[in-house]
């Protein structure tokens, strides 16, 4: 069995999960779209073995499919900066929160006449 029909497979499994997680509401779409579009160009790559082969020695890789895997890897390192952008971003939120929730009891205990 081929490496690209193995690839074309995965993708195709891949589009499926992604898909599947979006309609049981598992995966929001916002986030959705990047696995998407990764499925779809990990689809289209596999497809087009020409591609992929002049990208290969365009680059001097001795094994082509080699590239697949390359462009996986650097999906992953996009995506983690992407869900390291939006961990950072509710980190700040949660850390505004937490004191204005603490500046609101401070207020409601000084109301009650109570002591802090």
């Amino acid at each position: 069995m081929s490496i690209y029909i193995v690839s074309i497979a995965f993708s195709v499994l891949f589009l499926v999960a992604v898909l599947e997680l979006v309609r049981r509401q598992r995966l929001k779409e916002q986030y959705s779209l990047l696995w998407i579009l990764f499925g779809v160009l990990l689809l289209v790559v596999s497809f087009n073995v020409r591609f992929l082969e002049r990208t290969a020695e365009w680059l001097d890789v001795k094994y082509a499919p080699a590239l697949l895997f390359l462009f996986g890897l650097l999906f992953c390192f996009a995506f983690i900066l992407h869900l390291t952008l939006v961990i950072s971003k509710l980190t700040g939120q949660v850390l505004r929160l937490t004191q204005e929730l603490a500046i609101m009891k401070g207020k409601h205990r000084e109301g009650e006449g109570g002591t802090l």
